[in-house]
């Protein structure tokens, strides 16, 4: 507790100098910068509040509520972003989100997991790896179909607004019925849930938490995407590197962490679903409730993106479902998901 106190103390520090740096029209990149940690400590804030919340309803409430109010970060850069007509950005923090998640925090976590493990075999429950392929392969079908479509331009090429909407509602179906069976579900792998690796909050002050750190998270989003422009700039990057690699470690980090940490300790059931709960929830609810929500913005979100991307989702769709589908996992196949999360932050660094 004594140490969460501490932590919590950081954040509000971060947040208030955050705030300061912001009004007070400094240099961007330091707002840049201070707003992107401050971030990042609010998602671990937002991640301990409601793992104590969850805690009174169960041990599959709670993993659906981290990751889904784990993402409140990732969804309000986005919503900011579109709001200033940031769509590169807005998409790369997105697919950013996905890809840190399933190519580099899992593959670090099975490194970790394989390392600790007898044998050097990293063994796990198959059904939420096997949940979140089918989850993450019915977006990229969308996505796909989509794209063809853009590329030959045909008739329906002309509607992708609509046709996305609809896809966003089917997509958002199929997860409600995969949630609502997933939490009636007596099978094991919730049972990963019940061992708690931080010590959490009473649950009046969980809820207290939650709420500055929603509000604190929307203001500092605001910040963030504010300082954007004038900061890749002045530090000569791209903002498609800025959003798949920046935005998506910070906003990302604690998920990442915490499945780490949990497989280094033998933890493995816990440590996958930490991670690959965040896929699902990032592919199959925050991307198609991004798409409703950017109706609202003369900016449209649609699930129209360009070839590099479609081909990065297949490939990391075949490999979660290849290395985790099974169960097991070894050294050399989470260093593979790491290796082609760095070819694909160096090509978005040449963007």
């Amino acid at each position: 507790m004594h140490r969460n106190l501490l932590a919590f103390t950081g954040v509000v520090g971060l947040t208030a100098v955050a705030a300061v740096l912001h009004f007070a029209d400094v240099e961007p990149v330091a707002v840049f910068v201070v707003a992107g940690a401050a971030l990042g400590g609010l998602a671990w804030a937002i991640s301990i509040a409601t793992e104590s919340v969850g805690e009174r309803f169960g041990p599959a409430v709670t993993g659906a509520l981290q990751s889904t109010l784990g993402n409140l970060p990732e969804l309000f850069i986005v919503l900011f972003a579109l709001s200033a007509g940031e769509l590169v950005v807005a998409r790369a923090s997105i697919f950013g989100s996905l890809f840190a998640n399933g190519l580099l925090g899992l593959g670090l976590t099975i490194v970790a997991g394989a390392r600790a493990a007898p044998g050097g075999v990293m063994r796990f429950r198959t059904r939420l790896p096997q949940d979140t392929a089918t989850l993450l392969l019915l977006t990229i079908a969308i996505i796909v179909l989509l794209g063809l479509s853009n590329q030959v331009g045909d008739r329906a090429s002309r509607h992708e607004v609509t046709i996305s909407a609809i896809g966003a509602v089917v997509l958002l179906a199929v997860y409600g019925i995969w949630l609502f069976d997933y939490l009636r579900s007596d099978e094991p792998v919730e049972e990963a849930h019940r061992e708690s690796v931080r010590s959490t909050l009473p649950f009046k002050v969980a809820i207290l938490v939650l709420a500055v750190s929603g509000v604190a998270a929307a203001l500092v989003s605001d910040w963030f995407v504010t300082a954007l422009d004038p900061a890749v700039e002045a530090l000569g990057i791209s903002k498609a590197f800025t959003g798949l690699v920046i935005v998506a470690i910070a906003g990302n980090a604690v998920e990442n962490v915490v499945g780490v940490t949990l497989a280094a300790k033998g933890q493995a059931d816990l440590a996958v679903s930490v991670v690959k709960n965040s896929v699902a929830q990032i592919a199959a609810f925050l991307f198609p409730a991004l798409v409703l929500c950017s109706l609202a913005f003369d900016t449209r979100l649609t699930f129209v993106i360009g070839p590099v991307f479609i081909g990065a989702l297949v490939v990391t769709a075949l490999s979660m479902w290849q290395i985790t589908g099974d169960g097991e996992a070894i050294v050399f196949e989470g260093a593979a998901l790491v290796g082609m999360y760095v070819v694909l932050a160096t090509l978005m660094w040449f963007e």
